[in-house]
């Protein structure tokens, strides 16, 4: 790992074994970029990787120099109006009106380690040797404006880190209309571009289209990373696959509102931005405040799109999610949500605890409903004290009830929001986000507390922490169930109205911070009703999420293969729930559920009281089998083998452990066959010289089973006959392979 600058070229090369990524110092004194890609050697100039010719129509740069334009030189973080007639970067509106700006290099530090970034989720470091930061300083003399530009480039990992931070050094304010996390410039625009988009309920469904001339992009402006669209895109050769082919990750830490925008100009050059999405954003800068934009990663791939996912999946298990819960296999949990929704009692939910205890059930989640006055969902958030009609002795005497049947006790808050029918509400009706004047729209009859300011966040903290420090509570699911509409803030002043909906996030941050700093032991998983904000700026705060609140396994089969191109299984909350589905109302064989179910954090949405003797029979198996492998399948390198984008009745997956002794190959099948033919899966990640037995009966060297492949053919291949196992619709099997 090094990161190099010649200063004969001022040209910065930031190379390991996997990635190289070189820049320089144009000669208007801006930063261009000459290289992304497989690693290569260094030399003391690239500069020949510059290429200026002259194009008529363009406009340039210097009187009398027919060949330097920005019009058509790759940039590094590029603005608008001197030349440059793409999309820019960054935009300050000044005091008189401009918007032209002219940063130039000034100075720049190479330092071990990574910083901070204060107030934001980030990558980090927990040794010096991990990593090597660039920070480079332009400046534009004119209005006194400074631009840290911080790039870091991990050891271990096909990554970098990016980010940039405005400080007004001047005398007058500024605004600041553009702040992306990352620009990068690419020589030609043979890409597919990749993106993960849907609705509540089918979350990250993978979209692919060819880059063409023009613009393409995913956004959110609903003040949360939603359900719509994911702050992450991929950039891949046609011929790409998951095993082969070129492939560049970008994904933004960040929670918010945001923009990942890919241009292709007429010459076929591609930009990429990613970062704040600048649509109703208008940040002011005051002489000597500062702005620090969200960190983007960046990840290249050579060998597919299962490498650049094992390398985001490593990199935010280890190195973005923290403390107590980052390495440890997470508690198999039941949740009450659909097995009462609002009925309830406080000895019913113990017998649902009970019955799960007994199965085997190491965590019970008491859901919504528990607090103020919360019968239905038109009442009571934002009063987060226990209802005493449901809950005679409080949350912390049902704790202790859980507790003494030898459970963790978990618990569901929604601390972002308020019913108009709340003591909160009544006492702060100023806290609500909403527009003078206009009507306030409501989303599941509630709205959105205004966490830009630091009194709504206090009071809502006082509350929480107030349960935790007295119950014993070791799991909160942190829900979010609707987005921002009418945005404005009863405290913030006129000019800083478009700063809202990144100052709300930034209180998010700071309850998650303040919350998981106290109370360290306690597991937090993320929610927005299901997957609306599962993003890597949550990830830093809560290990895992709610990855959507469709619990169907045939409909959780895109879910969660379209997450894993992203984020790591540990992260994943899936869980069995009843039949007829809730969502969908699919009926779908209890093995199937759990079979896709467990690859994930795994756990139940329903009453194990209500099922019969021998579904109890299965779930007590199911659960052996996750306490035995989920070390190996929430930490093992993990594969996507049949897509279900690709194909519409199979999908394929399965983990590997480190020492490649144990993998697991999950196989699903949509509707049965008829007369059918044979099948079989390559496998990828064994050990070719282990002896593996498969499913305790047969052995196979691993270059067979990932040359030839794993038979899976069942009783449709033909007619079954008598001793042929029952093949049915929504079938599944998870073999479990163990080297001899």
């Amino acid at each position: 790992m090094h990161i190099f600058y010649h200063a004969s070229s001022q040209t910065f090369h930031l190379s390991n074994d996997a990635v190289s990524y070189i820049m320089k110092v144009l000669p208007n004194g801006q930063l261009g970029q000459l290289y992304f890609g497989k690693a290569i050697r260094d030399r003391e100039n690239f500069d020949h990787l510059l290429e200026m010719n002259h194009r008529p129509m363009s406009a340039y740069v210097f009187e009398g120099n027919l060949r330097f334009s920005l019009d058509h030189v790759k940039q590094e973080y590029p603005s608008y109006g001197t030349t440059d007639f793409r999309h820019p970067a960054l935009e300050i509106v000044q005091p008189n009106g401009s918007r032209i700006t002219d940063f130039t290099y000034v100075s720049h530090t190479i330092t071990a380690g990574k910083p901070a970034l204060a107030g934001l989720p980030a990558t980090y470091t927990e040794h010096d040797e991990e990593a090597q930061t660039l920070t480079i300083v332009l400046r534009d003399a004119v209005i006194g404006a400074e631009l840290e530009l911080r790039y870091t480039l991990f050891a271990d990992y096909a990554a970098i880190a990016r980010s940039a931070r405005f400080v007004n050094r001047g005398a007058l304010d500024l605004h600041l209309t553009h702040a992306m996390s990352l620009n990068l410039d690419l020589p030609d625009s043979n890409y597919e571009f990749v993106h993960f988009s849907g609705a509540w309920a089918r979350e990250r469904h993978q979209k692919v289209r060819r880059l063409e001339q023009g613009i393409q992009s995913v956004e959110s402006t609903r003040g949360t990373s939603s359900h719509n669209h994911n702050p992450f895109v991929i950039l891949k050769r046609p011929e790409t696959t998951e095993f082969s082919g070129e492939a560049i990750g970008f994904s933004l830490v960040y929670s918010g509102n945001f923009l990942a925008q890919i241009e292709v100009d007429t010459w076929d050059t591609t930009r990429v931005t990613m970062g704040i999405n600048p649509f109703q954003f208008d940040w002011k800068l005051a002489p000597n405040e500062s702005f620090q934009t969200p960190e983007a990663v960046m990840v290249y791939a050579a060998d597919g799109l299962n490498s650049m996912s094992q390398t985001f999946h490593k990199l935010y298990q280890k190195r973005l999610a923290r403390g107590y819960w980052r390495d440890r296999p997470r508690p198999i949990l039941i949740n009450n949500w659909e097995a009462t929704y609002f009925d309830f009692t406080e000895d019913k939910l113990v017998s649902i605890a009970q019955a799960a205890k007994n199965d085997g059930v190491e965590l019970f989640v008491l859901d919504d409903g528990w607090f103020g006055a919360r019968c239905n969902d038109h009442a009571g958030l934002g009063d987060w004290v226990a209802n005493p009609h449901r809950l005679a002795r409080g949350i912390t005497g049902l704790a202790q009830r859980i507790d003494e049947l030898g459970m963790k006790f978990g618990l569901w808050f929604e601390p972002e929001m308020v019913n108009e029918d709340s003591d909160l509400f009544r006492a702060h009706p100023d806290w609500r986000i909403c527009t003078p004047n206009r009507r306030a729209s409501h989303g599941r009859n509630q709205f959105v507390l205004d966490f830009t300011r630091q009194e709504v966040v206090d009071a809502i903290y006082d509350m929480m922490a107030k349960i935790l420090r007295e119950a014993k509570v070791s799991y909160i699911k942190w829900d979010m169930n609707r987005c921002i509409t009418e945005a404005f803030s009863a405290k913030l002043p006129a000019d800083r109205q478009g700063e809202l909906f990144h100052r709300y996030i930034l209180g998010v941050y700071q309850l998650y911070e303040r919350l998981t700093s106290e109370f360290p032991h306690v597991l937090f998983e993320s929610c927005s009703s299901g997957g609306g904000r599962f993003d890597p700026g949550l990830l830093y705060y809560a290990p895992q999420g709610w990855a959507s609140d469709d619990s169907d396994a045939i409909e959780r089969l895109k879910i969660q293969y379209g997450t894993s191109m992203c984020y790591p299984i540990s992260s994943i909350g899936s869980h069995v729930s009843v039949v007829p589905n809730h969502q969908v109302f699919r009926v779908t064989p209890l093995e199937t559920r759990a079979n896709v179910a467990h690859f994930g954090t795994f756990g139940y949405e329903l009453d194990l009281n209500k099922l019969t003797a021998d579904e109890r029979e299965l779930v007590r198996g199911q659960i052996q089998f996750m306490k035995q492998y989920r070390e190996i399948i929430q930490f093992g390198t993990f594969y996507r083998l049949i897509s279900p984008f690709d194909n519409s009745q199979f999908t394929a997956w399965m983990v590997v452990s480190e020492d490649k002794k144990t993998a697991l190959v999950g196989y699903y099948k949509i509707l049965n066959e008829v007369n059918g033919p044979y099948r079989r899966v390559k496998l990828h990640g064994l050990n070719p010289d282990f002896s593996y037995c498969v499913d305790g009966v047969s052995a196979h060297y691993g270059d067979e089973l990932m040359e030839v492949g794993l038979l899976t053919t069942d009783g449709s291949a033909g007619q079954p006959i008598e001793g042929d196992r029952e093949s049915k619709d929504f079938d599944s099997h998870i073999f479990v392979l163990h080297a001899e």
